[in-house]
């Protein structure tokens, strides 16, 4: 987790027509770090299902494995985690579903936020949305927070921070030099007419070094 450098949050209908795996498995090839599966509008059975091919394809690739929302779905497919957010389930009770070595992390807006995810036990915060964001249901309050937010945040934090929230390859490099540990991204890539080229055109413009 401290080596994520680029995170792909999946949605088969930001995917311009493609299918997940099909982004899945071009996004992995160009370098990608974690993959969430998130797919909002699909089915609980479905999101299985579909897990059950991410986790193959991403077995003995280094890249790990995170469930959004479920912590059930993330233990049923022995994922390395579960994303939460404020409807979920606790941090405390996912810890208990999922036991004390998978990861948790938690979506936040504000230091406030943070130290209380990260006193209740998450493995990293997910910090955004950083710019105003179409690709997923943000509240008012957490849209286009900002650098300054962000720059003001990290050092506070010893946990990983995940920005998220309309980052591109035209703004990925400020918010890197902002704090961010990890880039999350959907649009940005799974909209990409080359997933593959604009992960590696990504993680090059955050100054990683490709394997």
């Amino acid at each position: 987790m401290e080596d994520w450098e680029l995170y792909l949050v999946t949605e088969e209908d930001l995917s311009a027509g493609r299918k997940t795996m099909d982004v899945v498995k071009e996004a992995v090839a160009g370098g990608v770090d974690v993959v969430q599966l998130r797919e909002k509008n699909k089915t609980t059975r479905a999101k299985y299902q579909l897990g059950q091919k991410i986790k193959r394809t991403l077995d003995n690739t280094g890249v790990d494995f995170i469930i959004n929302d479920d912590p059930a779905l993330a233990l049923a497919l022995d994922a390395d985690g579960v994303h939460l957010g404020d409807d979920d389930l606790t941090i405390k009770a996912a810890r208990e579903i999922l036991g004390p070595d998978k990861i948790i992390g938690y979506s936040t807006s504000n230091l406030a936020e943070v130290e209380q995810a990260k006193q209740q036990g998450a493995d990293y915060v997910g910090f955004g949305a950083i710019y105003h964001t179409s690709s997923k249901d943000v509240q008012s309050r957490r849209q286009g927070i900002g650098l300054e937010r962000l720059k003001q945040l990290s050092p506070e934090v010893k946990i990983p921070i995940v920005a998220i929230g309309g980052i591109n390859a035209g703004n990925i490099a400020k918010v890197k030099e902002a704090g961010a540990d990890t880039i999350a991204m959907i649009s940005a890539i799974t909209g990409a007419e080359n997933v593959k080229k604009e992960v590696q055109n990504l993680k090059n413009k955050m100054g990683c070094k490709n394997d």
